[in-house]
């Protein structure tokens, strides 16, 4: 099913949905105070690797856009970026960090949270591997993600259960 959406709009809609589902991870941790702050919004910031340099720009409100919506924006932010258009305000301001590694190269990663957000999901790049479907193997494309998160800020738990939601997303017929 990942062929029937774009990868980069089907990964921001997991995203959401593993928010939706636990929103501990859609927060800001103050180290200075050992408090974190529930944010109501979904605001992803999204690593975009250019000739310059990467750059970080924000995908605003995700959780309330529709598809076709979430589409252009990402359209427009890469535009933004590498026409180097985009504004500094931009850059601000992100709730949790989507980075797609895989579209250069490689399978998992160790990405690092930059605070105040709490967690960054790295996705890998897709590959057919063997594997169990309904008791006997068979090749599938697999979509291998990684997940940092501040264990000060969200718990093992809180994190399995984000990406839990983020697979069955992405699983979805």
């Amino acid at each position: 099913r990942l062929s029937e959406r774009p990868l980069g709009l089907h990964l921001v809609q997991a995203v959401v949905a593993g928010c939706k589902a636990e929103p501990a991870l859609n927060v800001w941790y103050d180290s200075t105070a050992g408090t974190r702050v529930l944010v109501q919004r979904i605001d992803i910031a999204i690593a975009v690797d250019t000739p310059e340099g990467l750059f970080v720009p924000v995908l605003r409100n995700c959780g309330k856009r529709d598809a076709a919506d979430l589409r252009r924006g990402l359209d427009a932010m890469r535009r933004d970026v590498q026409s180097r258009a985009i504004p500094p305000e931009e850059l601000r301001g992100g709730t949790i960090t989507l980075s797609n590694f895989g579209m250069i190269g490689g399978r998992y990663a160790a990405p690092v949270v930059l605070p105040p957000t709490v967690a960054i999901v790295g996705a890998g790049r897709i590959h057919e591997r063997v594997v169990a479907a309904g008791g006997a193997p068979a090749v599938r494309r697999v979509l291998p993600l990684s997940i940092t998160f501040d264990h000060r800020a969200v718990t093992g738990g809180e994190a399995g259960r984000f990406l839990a939601a983020m697979i069955a997303d992405l699983q979805r017929a």
